[in-house]
């Protein structure tokens, strides 16, 4: 697990979420992801609740356009590197941290269907430094590493697991390279919600850890087979290379193929969220 100078982002939900929590009349909650959008680029920012030295950690903003209140997460990081030093002794070419993935992750959601796991986030101005602002997930109760810790059992381990396999096939896609317990929050609901992908999109034409490929919902295996190069370049342009975008589609064509080899006992439908 890596520890970022700063607080983490889901180290600021967890430390802060209860006492900022806000009113559920003005809080946006029946706003559409269109609406959401818009929000974070335009609402005023009304107050800075955190505020880490640098860019690299995340900050947590209060925003009004005088109707709907809401937080947001702010990242800014944009760090490149030819060779990355991990601390635990390992080596990583053409290293990225980029604020611009968590906005190309949230982009790619949108066109899987799978934008109710992960936040909304748009690219905006903050202390004059561009970065992305993400919808602040409402109503966390915990994230997966004190779910572990805690021993805690979804009430539905079913839909549980089957967003669990949401998160391991999306993580393949976008070659994750720093997926753990403390970007993974849990809602009230017992949803599972993806909020950082600011290590991913690395240019690799083979999978992480092909292992993870369990099980698929249908509809997202059916929207990962209309993923193409055109398309993608138009949706990501600022966010993505077109290096970026071909290593994906590479993998996508390996996570396509295993799963049609895995055929109809791997597939499941993952039910809308209530």
């Amino acid at each position: 697990m890596r520890i970022r100078p700063g607080a983490g982002v889901a180290a600021v939900y967890l430390l802060i979420a209860a006492s900022l929590a806000l009113r559920a009349a003005d809080s946006g909650q029946s706003l559409t992801t269109e609406q959401k959008e818009q929000f974070l680029l335009t609402a005023h920012i009304e107050h800075v609740h955190n505020a880490p030295k640098g860019v690299t950690g995340v900050v947590r903003l209060t925003l009004s356009d005088g109707k709907v209140t809401h937080d947001a997460g702010v990242q800014r990081i944009d760090e490149h590197k030819p060779v990355f030093q991990g601390e635990n002794g390992t080596t990583e070419a053409n290293f990225k941290d980029s604020y611009k993935f968590n906005i190309a992750g949230w982009k790619l959601a949108r066109m899987l269907g799978i934008e109710d796991m992960t936040p909304p986030t748009v690219e905006r101005k903050f202390e004059g430094t561009s970065g992305a602002f993400s919808w602040w997930v409402d109503d966390v109760i915990m994230d997966e590493g004190d779910r572990l810790k805690k021993k805690a059992t979804p009430p539905d381990l079913d839909a549980w697991n089957h967003e669990v396999y949401v998160v391991r096939v999306f993580d393949q896609l976008i070659y994750n390279m720093d997926r753990n317990m403390q970007n993974m929050v849990v809602d009230k609901n017992w949803h599972l919600w993806m909020i950082d992908h600011s290590r991913a999109f690395r240019l690799h034409h083979t999978l992480q850890t092909p292992k993870n490929l369990v099980q698929c919902d249908r509809n997202l295996l059916e929207k990962l087979k209309t993923l193409n190069q055109a398309d993608l370049e138009r949706e990501m342009k600022g966010y993505l290379t077109k290096d970026e975008i071909k290593g994906m589609l590479f993998r996508r064509d390996i996570i396509v193929k295993t799963f049609e080899a895995k055929g109809e006992s791997a597939m499941y439908i993952r039910p809308a969220r209530t």
